[in-house]
């Protein structure tokens, strides 16, 4: 199975120029820890709710602060037309939740997560991707 037949593909993004208090608002209206910062379709960085509070919040900065400010700019991702499998071993190598999923232009086109491997009910994939995630960070 294929990443593109399971990611989500309504992906809420932010820009680059956007504050952190508008992409929290954003984070809350959709209930969701992370957003895309995007220019356009190419993806800039990520940022979650943890960057907020520790790059952010914990800082002292204004609210008006730009995200690209607070993002991660080292994405992650997997591609649309990747394997579920492969995804969910890069996940637990990378012990993270979600991936950008990019098409070969290297355009966001939706988010995986975690859950959404699970949902397919696949053999061990998914479990043993959940443990090697949550191991204490190896680096």
């Amino acid at each position: 199975m294929r990443i593109n037949e399971i990611m989500s593909r309504d992906v809420e993004r932010a820009s680059p120029r956007d504050t952190i208090q508008e992409v929290a608002r954003k984070m809350r209206d959709i209930d969701s820890g992370v957003i895309p910062v995007c220019d356009g379709d190419k993806v800039q960085g990520m940022v979650t709710d943890r960057d907020i509070v520790l790059r952010a919040v914990s800082e002292g900065r204004s609210f008006a602060t730009p995200v690209s400010e607070v993002m991660t700019s080292d994405v992650e991702y997997c591609y649309e037309d990747d394997d579920i499998t492969a995804a969910a071993d890069k996940m637990a190598e990378l012990q993270v939740r979600r991936l950008a999923v990019l098409d070969r232009d290297r355009r966001l086109v939706g988010i995986v997560s975690l859950g959404d491997i699970a949902q397919q009910g696949k053999d061990k994939t998914t479990g043993q991707a959940l443990e090697e995630i949550s191991e204490p960070n190896r680096h």
